[in-house]
């Protein structure tokens, strides 16, 4: 019996030495920030690290290891909005999250942009895409990646201006941005033009993720399951489509959290699936060539090369809509016998292909009700453009 005893505080003591980030999630019901008396600790509310899925205890704490990737966020649970940020270092001090109650509405919008590109000289067009926002007031907005012009082949110091660029346009926009990465949000990985080693601390992802976040993540809204993935890979110098292994086993057990009958949204960069690449063409030319190989094996690199593996694991039917951006094109693509939709957004820099397949740059609304998402509404940025 004492053995035993002995066993089970040694193991006790084992959780608790891996458990290196602590902290509650709290109703905030001023609105403040901060934890005020007598407000109370939200319970079963999901944390993660970018691996364990965790949910609060009946107080609203939670205890939780330090992850792959140092930051700890929260997964906004239905009928909250977040006060300050979903996502801490786990260096900080402070780790709580403060949620502040507010109607979980059964019918509301979101805008879908993407490829906003960032820079002074198309600073105009994300100006212009937040007035369109401010206009049609969504609920919240979201951006598919490529935010800045580029950090892919560029040194730190012009790729972090234009990350502080981006941080400040987002700032002004009225309503909640979610962001997820594109290839550009990479820094330094293509070495030969941007001269930044590997050991480098904002190297890769890294750059994104100091600036932004968690690279994928979920929130719920209105009863419906929105999952931020990254679906940019990296194989030395250069990006594919692909979600890593880690992603794909955090989303799984996320998923797990929510009610098999909600509906989800995911929202990624490079698409799961796109019908451009056969309007582009097929190009072996750099930067960017139609094929990459990795360990050895041939895939095409402007979609997401493990779709179907995704799909198959955590089962199709539990998926609304994947929206992606990338291809600059506004794309929907349905077959026949499944649910599940795959939509593109337009670029918020400019119009995509060329010659007589010049596609309007722009932004999709879509509106949800009860939880079924319908196909959404263009709006060109530039006036002048077809929808």
């Amino acid at each position: 019996m004492i053995r035993t005893v002995l066993a089970l505080l040694a193991l006790a003591a084992s959780a608790r030495a891996q458990v290196s980030v602590a902290g509650v999630v709290f109703e905030d019901t001023n609105g403040n920030g901060v934890r005020d008396p007598g407000e109370r600790g939200v319970p079963n509310v999901v944390v993660s690290n970018q691996d364990a899925v965790e949910k609060t205890d009946a107080s609203g704490r939670f205890g939780i290891a330090r992850g792959p990737t140092g930051i700890v966020f929260v997964s906004v649970p239905n009928g909250f909005r977040i006060v300050g940020s979903f996502w801490h270092s786990a260096d900080e001090r402070n780790t709580d999250f403060a949620l502040e109650p507010e109607r979980a509405p059964t019918s509301f919008t979101f805008i879908h942009a993407s490829d906003t590109h960032i820079s002074p000289a198309s600073l105009a067009r994300t100006r212009r895409f937040r007035a369109m926002a401010d206009s049609v007031n969504p609920d919240f907005v979201i951006i598919t990646g490529d935010l800045v012009r580029d950090a892919l082949r560029v040194n730190e110091a012009e790729a972090t201006g234009y990350y502080d660029l981006f941080a400040r346009e987002v700032a002004t926009f009225r309503n909640a941005v979610w962001t997820v990465p594109g290839n550009h949000e990479n820094f330094g990985i293509e070495r030969a033009q941007s001269k930044v080693e590997r050991s480098h601390p904002l190297y890769g992802r890294a750059m994104y993720r100091h600036y932004r976040g968690p690279d994928y993540y979920s929130f719920t809204y209105g009863g419906v399951h929105f999952v931020g993935l990254n679906s940019v890979d990296i194989d030395d110098q250069w990006y594919y489509g692909h979600v890593d292994s880690a992603q794909v086993a955090w989303l799984e057990r996320d998923l797990a959290t929510i009610p098999a009958e909600m509906p989800v949204v995911t929202f990624n960069h490079i698409p799961f699936f796109t019908a451009v690449e056969s309007i582009n063409g097929y190009s072996d030319a750099p930067p960017a060539p139609s094929v990459i190989t990795v360990n050895g094996k041939s895939q095409f690199r402007h979609n997401v090369s493990n779709a179907l593996e995704i799909l198959t694991r955590v089962g199709m039917s539990r998926f609304a809509i994947a929206l992606g951006g990338h291809m600059h094109v506004r794309e929907q693509l349905r077959y026949a016998g499944i649910p599940l939709r795959f939509n593109q957004t337009a670029a918020v820099v400019g119009p995509g292909g060329s010659g007589v397949l010049t596609f309007p740059s722009g932004i999709t609304v879509y509106r949800v009700t009860n939880g079924v998402v319908d196909d959404g509404a263009f709006l060109p940025l530039d006036p002048a453009s077809p929808q």
